[in-house]
C-alpha cells in the first residue's frame, strides 16, 4: 500500500506547479519518492518469482523521473503531477515489453503494459509474428482472465493504422490487429486501491494476467 502522504503530495503538486513550491516542499518529495520506490521493489520481488526477467530488477531501473522535459511542449510546467515505473528487462529504456504501473491520484492510476509506439523495424517484427501465430494471439488477449482485467487492447489516438499495412490483406483475421502500432492493456487503479493493504496483491494478479502477451510480444522482438 502507498501512504495517504504520497497522495496528498501528488494532489498538492498538481495545483502548485512551480519549483519554488517544489523546493519548499521537497521533503514531502522525497517522502513520496521512497514510498514509490517500495511499492516498485515489492511488486519485482513479488512478481520476479513468477518472470524472471525482471526479478534482478531495481526500483531505480524502473522509476521514471518527476522533471517534465519541456523543451518542445507547449505546457511549461516543470514536474509531472504522477509517479510511474517500468519494470522491462534491461531497464525503463529498454525495446523490450514490459510492464506499468502509473499513480495519479483523482482515479487517473492505472497498470498494464506491453510495447507502445513501436520502431518500424520492430513493427515488422511483431506484426508478422501476429500473422504467423493468429490463433495463439488470439487465445492470449481473449482468454477469460485477460478480458476480465483488462477488457480489450488500447486504441487510442495514433496508436492504429487507419487501412491494413502494406503485404496484408483487408480479409485476414488479425488485420485489426496487425493495424496497431501499440500493443498495449490497462487497468484501473482508484484511490482506494492505492492506499488499500492489497495494492501489490491486485497489481500482481493483474501484471501476471498480462504475462503471455509480454511473452508473445518480447520472442518477436528478439527471434
Amino acid at each position: 500500500m502507498l501512504q495517504p502522504a504520497t497522495l496528498k503530495f501528488l494532489k498538492d503538486l498538481k495545483k502548485n506547479n512551480t519549483r519554488e513550491w517544489f523546493e519548499k516542499n521537497r521533503k514531502a518529495y522525497e517522502y513520496a519518492k521512497e514510498d514509490f520506490a517500495l511499492l516498485i521493489n515489492s511488486v519485482i520481488v513479488q512478481l520476479g518469482k513468477k518472470d524472471k526477467s525482471i526479478a534482478s530488477l531495481t526500483a531505480k531501473e524502473c522509476v521514471y523521473r518527476i522533471n517534465r522535459d519541456v523543451r518542445f511542449s507547449k505546457n511549461k510546467a516543470p514536474y509531472k503531477n504522477n509517479m510511474a515505473a517500468s519494470l522491462i528487462s534491461g531497464g525503463k529504456k529498454s525495446d523490450n515489453a514490459g510492464y506499468y504501473i502509473h499513480i495519479q491520484p483523482g482515479g487517473e492510476s492505472f497498470i498494464g503494459g506491453g510495447r507502445y509506439m513501436v520502431e518500424p523495424d520492430q513493427l515488422k517484427k511483431i506484426r508478422q509474428e501476429i500473422d504467423y501465430n493468429w490463433e495463439e494471439f488470439d487465445k492470449i488477449i481473449h482468454n477469460k482472465k485477460f478480458t476480465a482485467c483488462y477488457g480489450e487492447l488500447e486504441r487510442g489516438e495514433g496508436m492504429s493504422l487507419s487501412r491494413e499495412p502494406k503485404g496484408y490483406e483487408k480479409d485476414n483475421p488479425a488485420i485489426d490487429y496487425i493495424k496497431l502500432k501499440s500493443w498495449v492493456a490497462t487497468t484501473p487503479l482508484t484511490d482506494a486501491d492505492l492506499t488499500g493493504k492489497d495494492l501489490v496483491k491486485k497489481i500482481i494478479a493483474a501484471l501476471e494476467t498480462l504475462k503471455p502477451l509480454l511473452d508473445f510480444l518480447n520472442r518477436a522482438l528478439n527471434e
